[in-house]
């Protein structure tokens, strides 16, 4: 106790009986100090119920003599994984307080404390995470930071774009194949639970997985082993999964684009993120991140943003969210000439004009429906600046129909190439 004064150990190892002060008034002690620090208590088989009694009053575990050296050493590295979480979140806590923002992520409103306070609760533990929200909001950011605040932080991160790559190739990518398992396979190659192996595996647009995909992914959640394309032997992994969609998992559910024991199985941990005309609070916070981001990029001295423009962005609805506001304020600060973002610096669509560069789709007798369709994505492709997640919203289509109808325009285009 004298020590206390001055050396803050994060862990103390107690034996339970001691003379004069016993190990539980060694833990009422350290309450009433105030004391910040990881007690564990040693004891003696006949004194187990006693180091019981030491857990309610704050001990965090106890080991019964003979100490096992190598079960001490596990209890040791789990302890000083969980203080440097607990370190880490005091860190982002006072972030938090004094500058809005907790990680990577940005904003204080109500709606992003409560996305905060679940990151906090899932971060530590091994469980599986469910985040949804609409394109834009920052899904894999969220991903990212329970990632960081995790025991995995030191391993691997693995992304996959469940709707970014064709249905054929999907399982490969997610489970690896052996040589020889397709045609093209011709050597033998890790899937991404391979890759993630003791970190954490990010499944984007999960509901774009096939049903059959689905059934071997739940295999993999619940057994933790998985066979390669090709291959015999079964493959055991330790990886975190965490799934997000842009539709609402319980609307996925009913229209059979995601199995239910496998939204069960994902939804220990649920997170919805607020798009961003619900925390518009946050607008000024973001914008002036955005505005230091490209200053940084392109030598550039914007100051802020000029009260008729920021009343332009504040009145915008931002379909495309967060990522439509940073590449409306990358654009701006790149215009800018001076040290504050104008009007005239942001784009038609804010302002609420037609922009004039921008021809609408006409179409002329004779023109097919294919053709209609080929031109109308390509001009929302342009709208989106290439974005497909937000170009297949504004279509109605799902993502991977997208992808699917840009492929058969690619192909058409190689083949017109290759004609004489």
């Amino acid at each position: 106790m004298r020590l206390l004064t001055t050396f803050r150990p994060s862990i103390i190892i107690s034996d339970l009986v001691m003379p004069r002060m016993d190990g539980l008034g060694l833990l009422r002690a350290l309450k009433d100090d105030g004391a910040d620090v990881t007690v564990v208590i040693l004891t003696a088989q006949g004194t187990v119920e006693t180091a019981v009694e030491a857990i309610k009053e704050g001990a965090y575990d106890y080991l019964t003599k003979p100490i096992e050296p190598q079960r001490l050493k596990i209890l040791l590295d789990k302890l000083v994984e969980r203080h440097e979480t607990v370190r880490e979140m005091k860190v982002l806590r006072k972030q938090l307080r004094e500058q809005g923002t907790f990680g990577r992520m940005i904003g204080n409103s109500a709606e992003m404390r409560k996305v905060y306070q679940v990151i906090e609760q899932a971060a530590p533990t091994q469980a599986s995470v469910l985040i949804w929200g609409e394109s834009g909001t920052g899904k894999e950011l969220v991903a990212q930071t329970i990632h960081q605040l995790s025991p995995r932080a030191q391993q691997p991160f693995v992304p996959i774009n469940c709707a970014a790559i064709p249905e054929t190739l999907l399982e490969s990518e997610i489970f690896g194949h052996e040589r020889g398992a397709f045609t093209g396979a011709v050597d033998r190659r890790e899937g991404c639970f391979e890759l993630a192996n003791h970190g954490t595996l990010f499944m984007d647009e999960i509901a774009e997985m096939t049903p059959a995909t689905q059934v071997k992914l739940l295999r993999v959640l619940q057994e933790r082993q998985f066979r390669r394309l090709g291959g015999r032997n079964e493959q055991t992994v330790d990886v975190r999964v965490i799934a997000a969609t842009n539709v609402v998992p319980l609307e996925a559910v009913k229209k059979q684009k995601l199995r239910e024991d496998l939204y069960y199985r994902l939804n220990v941990f649920a997170i919805e993120l607020p798009p961003l005309r619900q925390r518009k609070d946050d607008l000024p916070l973001l914008i002036q991140s955005f505005i230091s981001e490209f200053n940084l990029r392109n030598n550039k001295v914007v100051a802020a943003v000029e009260p008729g423009a920021m009343k332009l962005l504040e009145q915008y609805n931002w379909p495309g969210n967060v990522r439509e506001l940073r590449n409306v304020i990358e654009r701006a600060v790149i215009l800018s000439s001076g040290q504050f973002i104008e009007a005239k610096h942001l784009p038609p669509l804010v302002i609420g004009t037609p922009d004039p560069a921008r021809p609408g789709l006409s179409l002329t007798p004779g023109t097919t429906v294919e053709e209609a369709e080929q031109r109308l994505i390509l001009m929302t492709l342009e709208h989106t600046r290439d974005n497909k997640t937000r170009a297949a919203e504004i279509l109605g289509i799902s993502l991977k129909t997208l992808h699917n109808k840009l492929n058969k325009l690619r192909g058409q285009k190689q083949r017109e190439t290759a004609e004489p």
